[in-house]
């Protein structure tokens, strides 16, 4: 009855009804109230945030430091905590963030006593609705003496997790609207997070989150399990208050600043510096794909298309400090992340998008699933899957045969110069224990704009990887070039496809 009741009551109301738990808080009432949200006009919240805080320096907000002794549930040694992220500098949009325990809602209040301000003595008056910029949950990752950082959400629709051994890396997002388009991207706001409660020995935390932006409101729901692979359970019911050009779900962003292939361009100690280094999808047809990611000279997106895909992600696949040689970035601990359909998402395409980036400080690569077509703006937009943050051989998702484990290219100065060469070294358990045989073949494809000249196969007798070695000669047009490349064993496919459009 309360529920038909529900239908009828102003969004002030249906605020007030929530706070005093006359309606139990669930994913049902979240996604009420981000319909009733869709049919107002879009109005930005108010900045809660005292001038003395925006005007903070960079020196000056480091300074400003979350008290670990303060942690939400530390005192009921609950097995998650929470830590809040203060206001100030650039920071100066907050979310209103509330505890949910058995259905009612109370308030997580600022509290400045939460914080050490270290030198900052003049701050003035706070609000004390003020908010936070976000907030992290810890859990005893490794051992059960200390609380690891699990998972971070701040900035815009902006996540990160982790599993056992890992750094902090690439993020998720919430929805990526009208990325790449000529017309700028719009960012849509996680404006209010409800973090259940956990019970005494929970192995699983849940986080839901509104959703707002001009053109979408949404309700989302977080069920995160950690371990050595860390889960996100993602549902998300969408509302639009007007048409898009591009709807991203699921969307990863990572950075990729430069790798094997593009190693010797650059004036530094390390061989590679990225988060990700590959796009890792498994068609609804069962192909395993892997496209090497790249740093553009301009703006570079790529579209797989697709029906009910089984999986997409953007991976860290080379594991190997030396291929790094970072002692505080730690690359070679970044998590990958896959995303895996819950359902039938149906036709549409995976979508990755790479701008220039000229250092290793800005993010550059944007991975998500485009719906061929939408419904009517009337009619919400429900999507499901996980996030597996992984490593590999903990958990994630790795093709079952052979896959790509490092791509290169070169010219030769004196011996056929106009030539553009490729290696592509595939591993593999399968692979490593195969003998050099006629019937293990590369599959080889070179689309227009350049022919193939020569290819070879040889199998590495130091760590049993095939590298598939060849030659093309671009005819001068200037056109982009796809690649694709993978072994066989008639009637068996061994390796996932190598998939690389080269810019000559």
């Amino acid at each position: 009855m309360k529920r038909l009741l529900l239908l009828g009551l102003s969004l002030a109301a249906f605020d007030a009804a929530v706070c005093a738990a006359d309606v139990p808080f669930d994913f049902e009432v979240l996604q009420f109230r981000a319909k009733t949200l869709a049919s107002k006009p879009y109005a930005e919240r108010p900045i809660r945030v005292p001038e003395s805080l925006r005007n903070l320096t960079y020196d000056q907000y480091r300074d400003v430091r979350f008290n670990p002794d303060s942690a939400w549930w530390r005192r009921d040694r609950l097995p998650f905590q929470l830590q809040f992220f203060h206001p100030g500098f650039i920071y100066k949009r907050t979310v209103q963030l509330s505890e949910v325990s058995d259905g009612e809602v109370e308030s997580i209040r600022y509290d400045k006593d939460l914080f050490n301000f270290g030198k900052n003595r003049k701050l003035g008056s706070i609000p004390s609705d003020m908010g936070f910029t976000g907030f992290r949950i810890h859990y005893p990752l490794k051992t059960q003496d200390y609380y690891d950082e699990l998972a971070v959400f701040q900035g815009a629709s902006y996540f990160r997790a982790l599993g056992q051994g890992m750094r902090y890396g690439l993020s998720a997002r919430g929805l990526a609207l009208n990325t790449a388009e000529p017309d700028g991207e719009e960012f849509p706001v996680f404006e209010e997070f409800w973090i259940e409660r956990p019970a005494e020995g929970a192995t699983r935390i849940t986080v839901y989150a509104l959703m707002d932006s001009p053109s979408v409101t949404g309700a989302y729901r977080f069920i995160i399990t950690p371990g050595p692979s860390t889960v996100m359970e993602v549902k998300s019911a969408i509302y639009r208050r007007k048409d898009v050009a591009v709807f991203g779900v699921a969307p990863l962003t990572s950075m990729f600043w430069f790798g094997e292939i593009e190693s010797n361009e650059h004036l530094d100690l390390r061989p590679e510096v990225h988060d990700s280094d590959g796009l890792l999808m498994q068609r609804g047809n069962g192909e395993w794909i892997w496209r090497p990611l790249s740093n553009p000279k301009s703006v570079r997106v790529a579209a797989f298309a697709d029906e009910n895909p089984r999986g997409f992600g953007l991976a860290q696949r080379d594991r190997k400090f030396e291929s790094y040689e970072d002692l505080e970035a730690h690359y070679h601990e970044r998590p990958s992340v896959w995303v895996e359909p819950v359902g039938s998402w149906g036709e549409g395409d995976v979508r990755l998008v790479e701008l220039h980036t000229p250092d290793e400080t800005h993010d550059n690569i944007v991975a998500f699933w485009v719906p061929k077509q939408l419904p009517a703006l009337d009619v919400p937009l429900k999507f499901e899957y996980k996030l597996h943050w992984f490593i590999e051989g903990k958990g994630g998702r790795t093709p079952p045969a052979g896959y790509v484990m490092a791509t290169r290219l070169g010219r030769s100065a004196t011996h056929e110069p106009e030539l553009v060469r490729f290696w592509v070294d595939f591993t593999g358990t399968y692979l490593a224990n195969q003998k050099m045989l006629p019937d293990i073949t590369a599959s080889l494809s070179v689309g227009a704009g350049a022919k193939l000249i020569h290819q070879s196969l040889e199998k590495n007798p130091y760590n049993g990887s095939w590298r598939v070695g060849f030659a093309i000669k671009p005819d001068g047009s200037g056109r982009p070039v796809e690649l694709r490349c993978f072994l066989k064993k008639p009637p068996h496919i061994l390796t996932e496809t190598w998939s690389y459009l080269w810019n000559p």
